[in-house]
C-alpha cells in the first residue's frame, strides 16, 4: 500500500510546510520524504509541489488533491476497521473549535478516549472563520463554531447546538444603569470586527442606535471581559453558556435589545458530509449538547 504511504507524507507536507518538517510527522528522513513526494508525482503523473523556494508549496494541482487525498485516507481508515466495525468509536477524526467551546469540547472529548481508547480524535483551536474554511478544505472533519450569515456549501452540514445572547457588560461602580446609558458613558472595549462574533455585535449596535465612545479592539472575549472587571471601560459581548458572569460581583451584565429583541450568536457543529467518522462527530455533539443544554 505505498500509495496510501505517500498519501500520508503528503498530507504531513502540506500541513507541516516543509519536506523536513513532515519527515519528523511522518517518522522519515527528509530525503525519503521527497523521495515519496517525486514518486506520487509520478505515479499521478503531475507535480505537486512548487519547488522554487525552501518551503514545500504545493501548485494548484496539489491543492486540487489534498481534500481528494484526506477523503481517500479516511476511507481508508474506515476499511482497516474490524468487520462491523463502521458504527465502532474508533478510528482517527480531526475536530476544531472557538476558544469559548474548547474548554467544554476537551473533557467531552477526554470522557469519551477512556470510553473508547481506539479512538483518536486531534483538537484545534481557530476562530470561526478559519475553521469553516479548514472544515470545507477537508482538513478537518467538523468544527465548533460561530454561525456565520452565508449558508454553508452543499458539501458541508451545519447543526445548530445553542445561542448565546449579546449583553453589555459594566464595572459594578461605572456609570450607566442600562446598557444604553452604559455604552454612552465609559470607554467601549470592542470586540474584532473582522470576526463573527464581532460582525454580530457591530450589527447590532448599529441596529439599536447605540452610540459607543471607541476605546480598543481585541480578538478575546475573556481578555474584555477581565478589562472590563478592571474598570478600564464597558464592552458587549455574547454571555458565554459556562460563564459564571452573574455571580462575579465586579460585573453588571445588562440586557441588549435591537428592534424590541434580544440579539443571540448561534453556535454549532459544521462538518463535511463525506468525512466517514458520522458516528463520531454526532457522539461529540450530542455530549456537547448536553454539557452546554439546548
Amino acid at each position: 500500500m505505498s500509495t496510501i504511504r505517500f498519501l500520508r507524507t503528503f498530507v504531513a507536507v502540506s500541513e507541516q510546510g516543509s519536506f523536513a518538517a513532515a519527515a519528523g510527522r511522518v517518522a522519515l528522513t527528509q530525503a525519503a520524504v521527497s523521495l515519496q513526494m517525486r514518486s506520487l508525482e509520478q505515479e499521478l503523473r503531475r507535480e505537486l509541489f512548487d519547488r522554487s523556494g525552501r518551503v514545500a508549496v504545493l501548485n494548484a494541482d496539489g491543492r486540487e488533491l489534498l481534500p481528494q487525498a484526506r477523503r481517500l485516507l479516511a476511507l481508508y481508515e474506515e476499511m482497516r476497521l474490524p468487520q462491523g466495525g463502521a458504527e465502532d468509536m474508533a478510528g482517527a477524526v480531526a475536530v476544531g473549535a472557538v476558544v469559548s467551546v474548547m474548554g467544554g469540547l476537551s473533557h467531552v472529548v477526554a470522557r469519551l478516549k477512556r470510553a473508547y481508547p481506539a479512538l483518536d480524535v486531534r483538537l484545534v483551536g481557530a476562530k470561526s472563520i478559519d475553521l469553516a474554511e479548514q472544515v470545507e478544505s477537508g482538513e478537518l472533519d467538523a468544527a465548533f463554531l460561530v454561525e456565520g450569515s452565508a449558508r454553508p456549501a452543499g458539501t458541508l452540514r451545519w447543526t445548530p447546538l445553542y445561542q448565546e445572547p449579546l449583553v453589555a457588560i459594566a464595572a459594578r461602580g461605572s456609570p450607566g444603569e442600562t446598557a444604553r446609558e452604559a455604552l454612552a458613558a465609559n470607554p467601549f472595549l470592542r470586540f474584532d470586527r473582522s470576526q463573527r462574533t464581532g460582525a454580530l455585535v457591530e450589527r447590532a449596535l448599529r441596529r439599536a442606535h447605540l452610540r459607543t465612545n471607541e476605546f480598543l479592539e481585541l480578538n478575546s472575549i475573556e481578555a474584555l471581559v477581565e478589562l472590563v472587571r478592571q474598570e478600564v471601560g464597558v464592552t458587549v459581548v455574547p454571555q458565554l453558556r459556562l460563564a459564571r458572569w452573574h455571580e462575579d460581583h465586579a460585573l453588571r451584565l445588562l440586557p441588549l435589545q435591537a428592534g424590541g429583541e434580544p440579539v443571540v450568536r448561534t453556535l454549532g457543529m459544521l462538518e463535511r458530509r463525506d468525512h466517514g467518522r458520522a458516528h463520531v462527530t454526532e457522539a461529540i455533539r450530542s455530549a456537547c449538547e448536553a454539557l452546554f443544554g439546548s
